[in-house]
């Protein structure tokens, strides 16, 4: 995928791999009444199976046959150089009983270098989590930065990830917490006060911009004690895509990337008109805070998809199956132009995700998942040429 005159690189997330989500593939999940991660290692969830053992086996199953090296060749044979790697806080298995899963790492670094890309590592959890989303270990959980033990252990998990792979050729950089949420997106997230223990989830709330700005100022003092001057720090915006302004730039902070996250689908979760025009005029706004962000500090959109009711719910009555596929094509397309006329201006993207089921015949439980899947997208022209 190559677009002429852009400077943007292209990229694609590795989600669910080492961090799992129940919603990507709920059949890691069967045998239990697990919602995350961190309740799929509890027993209190188990039901069909009686040890930890089974627990482990399927784990390394997963982990084993989920990305390996020949996703790296098909991503790179289709223009994608970047990945991003969400990675547990238990990644080094000193958290029990959460396995760890660093070996899965150095592979992903050895099969980015045989075929020229790069990693970007996102620490996508956090003991006690940053967003109370099953995407931050523990759904209706948001208490880590609450806990200065738990802030603690996270630096020592950034300082630990820096020193291992600084002087990898593949390591694009280190990306210091995905998703701590804001007020706003606290009290309207799906998510908030589901907790399954209200006593685990007791104290929670949103992670307030002067805890943040504070977290982020000593986790890239610590990483960069590591990581030479060529390897980028990343931040993401925590939903306030333009508090940031100069600040890192006032902090002396250099190579640094702002990501920011955007969704038409969770902008059609709240407005739920399916309609090209409002996608053009909510990516429009996206454009202009980007333009303002860039101002001081490069942005990467870390997270987009093309999921999108216009195109996914696409009509079929009275249509063959081969008009129907064409239909839907040009609505996917788009979308994509749309989005991509934006993200192109931005020093690059990563898509969410790279893929939901190993096998593309194996069709996800719900319609709506099909374009969150990135080989299918190409596979089925859903993503134009970019």
């Amino acid at each position: 995928m190559s677009r002429e005159g852009s400077k943007a690189f292209h990229g694609a997330n590795l989600g669910n791999w080492l961090v799992l989500e129940h919603w990507m593939s709920p059949h890691i999940f069967a045998g239990t009444d697990a919602e995350d991660e961190i309740w799929l290692n509890r027993p209190e969830s188990w039901k069909d199976f009686t040890d930890r053992e089974e627990l482990d086996r399927r784990m390394k199953e997963h982990r084993d046959t989920y990305v390996t090296e020949e996703d790296f060749a098909y991503l790179a044979s289709h223009g994608i150089d970047h990945v991003r790697i969400p990675v547990p806080f238990f990644i080094f298995g000193d958290r029990p009983p959460y396995a760890g899963c660093i070996e899965y790492l150095d592979r992903a670094f050895d099969w980015a270098e045989a075929h020229d890309m790069t990693i970007l590592i996102d620490l996508h959890t956090v003991p006690g989590s940053q967003n109370g989303y099953d995407n931050g270990g523990i759904t209706g959980v948001c208490r880590w930065c609450k806990d200065p033990q738990e802030v603690a252990f996270a630096y020592t998990v950034l300082e630990r990830l820096a020193q291992r792979y600084a002087d990898r050729r593949g390591l694009f950089g280190i990306e210091v917490l995905n998703e701590p949420i804001n007020f706003l997106t606290y009290i309207t997230a799906p998510s908030t006060g589901k907790a399954r223990n209200k006593e685990e989830a007791r104290g929670s709330g949103p992670v307030p911009t002067s805890f943040l700005k504070t977290f982020y100022k000593e986790a890239y003092r610590r990483i960069r004690k590591y990581l030479p001057a060529d390897k980028a720090v990343v931040f993401h915006d925590g939903f306030r895509m333009t508090a940031w302004k100069d600040f890192f730039v006032k902090n002396g902070m250099e190579n640094v990337y702002l990501d920011v996250h955007i969704y038409i689908f969770a902008m059609e979760n709240i407005a739920h008109i399916h309609k090209p025009w409002l996608y053009k005029a909510y990516i429009a706004a996206d454009r202009l805070r980007l333009k303002m962000v860039q101002k001081y500090t490069p942005a990467i959109v870390g997270e987009w998809c093309l999921c999108a009711a216009y195109a996914f719910d696409t009509p079929r009555d009275g249509l063959s199956e081969e008009a129907y596929r064409a239909e839907k094509r040009r609505r996917y397309n788009e979308v994509a132009e749309i989005e991509l006329s934006v993200w192109e201006e931005t020093a690059g993207w990563y898509y969410w995700n790279y893929q939901l089921r190993k096998d593309l015949s194996d069709m996800p439980d719900q319609r709506w998942k099909d374009p969150w899947d990135l080989r299918r997208c190409i596979e089925e022209g859903w993503l134009p040429e970019v």
